[in-house]
């Protein structure tokens, strides 16, 4: 009996936008503070209706085997029944070209990593 493939909705920050995937596999990459995402899911093209922000992905993600997205700026990994329509949401902020710099892993006062 073949088994179902998992569907995971990951829900991270990307250049000031939101961006929300769906894949198949998410796990902690061998790059230490990053998120691993491959099998990216995108629907069909029969529809007749086609999502511009999805489109946009689809395009940005073609060539893409597997994508790593630092840990900081992921926001939710979901395990959910079906797969969705993957989108990019604006923050709302305009023309804004600061981006946050991320912050260091939390380390107790007076403790050691070892």
């Amino acid at each position: 009996m073949p088994t179902k493939k998992r569907i995971f909705k990951v829900i991270f920050h990307n250049q000031g936008k939101i961006y929300e995937l769906y894949a198949h596999h998410v796990s902690q990459a061998d790059l230490w503070g990053f998120v691993e995402i491959a099998e990216l899911i995108f629907g069909e093209r029969t529809a007749v209706l086609v999502d511009p922000s999805e489109e946009k992905l689809k395009s940005e993600f073609s060539r893409v085997k597997c994508t790593y997205i630092p840990m900081h700026a992921i926001i939710r990994v979901d395990e959910v029944d079906r797969e969705g329509t993957n989108k990019i949401v604006s923050t709302g902020k305009k023309g804004s070209n600061v981006t946050p710099f991320p912050n260091p892993v939390y380390i107790p006062p007076g403790g050691d990593l070892v």
